[in-house]
């Protein structure tokens, strides 16, 4: 499949002549389809060999810029930090598979209860770690954790997505949400999602656009707004957005201002004065690697060795052997969860839990007006500290 072009519109892309037919069945039975598009089985040649449950990687790829505002005394400049670190993110979560892939491909959907653990070593941050699982599958639901102990940094979250069509576009709704915290200033910033469409189905060559406007809001009484923009059919540069960072409930006093495109630079000023401050180039910033178990020492539920047959037969374009091993691993979770469901017992977590309130959350939601929509994602998910320490505790005891 060729890419698109440089800017992103497509006009040079399109799939390969032996897969135009199956494409465009494909669009059509999109277009069509009333429930979640997440559900619909892809044509072969756009699956991704990488599970949904990995994508909470995405957050902590530049761990000094996801440790940096713990090393900020004044709250302004932390709040103005964790903008930059949370707009450092989002051409990894958003863009580097279209770049290595050559357009964006479907992912595996996760099952319940499947797990991504890894880790960042980096000389200035130390180690940063994450845990991720997928807590629900009907719907679809990702929970999260990364910390880092030498910066007394951890984020958590969970998210789920709500797929629709429209007019030659693919509509993401994200639900969920994050919370970032800072040890040392016991700050919390609630971070919702942005949602998202797919543009360039036509082509065969999709790549996502982010939609109208996200929050970051502090405990500390910092507001940050993030609007989104993309390019449109006169003009427009693709991935633009513009954002501020202002005293909270006082949104045209800005502090700080960020203006660029998110998969390739942007300029942070000093609202009052209009100096730049700092410049970032996600396009240019290179990422640190994460560290993952060998398969072989990987748990049974961990992704890439519960979805190795899938990944490599989809990695040598056998898409018989694909669809046959992808087929084993869902006709099992529907005998588990049919077994769960005589038995009268649900699915236990391993590391996340439902938790019926958050002061956290609820204190720093109700500041933006946002609601947590918890019956569109199986309950509202927290990181379980007991859960995990008692696991801790296990592998120690058998000397794991």
């Amino acid at each position: 499949m060729s890419s698109s072009d440089g800017n992103g519109n497509g006009e040079s892309a399109g799939v390969a002549a032996a897969n135009k037919s199956t494409w465009s069945s494909f669009l059509k039975s999109i277009a069509s389809f009333t429930g979640d598009l997440s559900s619909l089985t892809a044509p072969p040649f756009i699956l991704s060999s990488t599970s949904l449950v990995e994508y909470s990687s995405y957050w902590a790829e530049h761990p000094s810029i996801f440790v940096a505002p713990a090393s900020e005394p004044d709250p302004a400049k932390r709040a103005l930090l964790v903008l930059k670190w949370f707009l450092s993110t989002l051409k990894q979560q958003y863009c580097s598979r279209n770049e290595k892939l050559g357009s964006e491909k479907k992912p595996l959907n996760p099952f319940l209860g499947e797990l991504f653990l890894g880790k960042w070593e980096d000389d200035d941050a130390g180690a940063t770690e994450l845990i991720s699982e997928q807590v629900s599958h009907h719907p679809p639901v990702t929970a999260y954790t990364i910390w880092n102990e030498k910066n007394g940094i951890r984020l958590q979250g969970y998210n789920g997505q709500k797929a629709s069509f429209s007019v030659r576009t693919i509509n993401v709704k994200q639900i969920g949400h994050a919370i970032y915290h800072i040890g040392a200033y016991n700050e919390d910033y609630l971070i919702t999602l942005p949602s998202l469409h797919i543009e360039g189905l036509v082509y065969g060559a999709p790549y996502v656009e982010l939609n109208t406007y996200t929050y970051i809001q502090s405990s500390s009484g910092y507001t940050s707004k993030i609007s989104y923009s993309g390019k449109g059919w006169v003009s427009g540069k693709k991935n633009s957005f513009t954002a501020t960072v202002y005293p909270e409930g006082k949104e045209k006093d800005i502090l700080y201002s960020v203006e660029g495109q998110w998969n390739d630079a942007f300029t942070i000023r000093d609202a009052k004065t209009k100096t730049e401050i700092d410049a970032y180039s996600p396009k240019t910033s290179q990422v640190t690697p994460l560290t993952v178990a060998p398969l072989d020492q990987q748990d049974e539920l961990e992704s890439r060795r519960a979805w190795r047959a899938v990944a490599e037969a989809i990695g040598n374009g056998d898409m018989e052997t694909t669809g046959t091993e992808k087929s084993k691993i869902e006709n099992e979770q529907r005998e588990l969860r049919k077994k769960e469901k005589e038995e009268g017992r649900e699915w236990e977590r391993r590391y996340f839990g439902r938790v019926e309130t958050d002061e956290v959350f609820d204190q720093l939601a109700e500041k933006i007006g946002y609601q947590a929509e918890a019956d569109k994602t199986g309950g509202v998910w927290r990181w379980d500290e007991a859960k995990y320490q008692s696991l801790l505790k296990d592998d120690r005891e058998s000397g794991s």
